[in-house]
């Protein structure tokens, strides 16, 4: 396992978790991307050795579902942090400063838009629209404890809930020994 994620690189992954989803969509015309979707949703990200499974498991090229899977944006190649922020670019939030909003998540973090910190904590992903325009600009945190919704934004505001959330989680990491 990785020092800063989840990824086992080197070790061959467990794909038992897919059996049920190969089962239902494995050999359904038209379903490659349902199964992508459900890949990426039990192990976070479709790494090549899933593309490789499930090309071996439905009779898909790897290529081509390689093509897919880069083709979408809501793919991911790489493991994520333990908190994916997603922050709003949408009209409401751009009006409202959300590139400021960027500008200090991307400072504090020291990361980019589709990068993880070195610590595995955080990444950064900039989205379309969240659905929460009153509260522009406005970011949701994912993670397995599940989402949360941060509106009405300032560049010390988005900072503080990051440093309470990475304190959060250092001081897990801490207790976990």
């Amino acid at each position: 396992m990785c020092e800063n994620c989840d990824c086992r690189q080197g070790e061959p992954e467990d794909f038992s978790a897919l059996v049920p989803v190969l089962e239902k969509y494995g050999k359904t015309r038209g379903s490659l991307i349902t199964v992508l979707q459900k890949t990426q949703d039990i192990y976070g990200y479709l790494s090549l050795e899933a593309i490789k499974h499930i090309a071996d498991k439905t009779g898909v090229k790897p290529a081509k579902i390689y093509g897919v899977a880069t083709f979408y944006t809501q793919f991911r190649l790489k493991p994520i942090g333990k908190n994916l922020v997603m922050l709003c670019k949408g009209t409401a939030c751009h009006v409202n400063g959300a590139d400021l909003i960027e500008e200090a998540i991307s400072e504090f973090l020291e990361i980019n838009d589709g990068e993880t910190t070195a610590d595995g904590i955080f990444t950064l992903n900039n989205v379309a629209c969240l659905g929460c325009c009153s509260l522009a600009p406005v970011m949701m945190i994912k993670n397995a404890d599940g989402d949360e919704t941060f509106g009405n934004l300032t560049k010390d505001k988005a900072k503080n809930i990051l440093d309470d959330i990475r304190k959060r989680e250092l001081n897990e990491q801490e207790a976990a020994g």
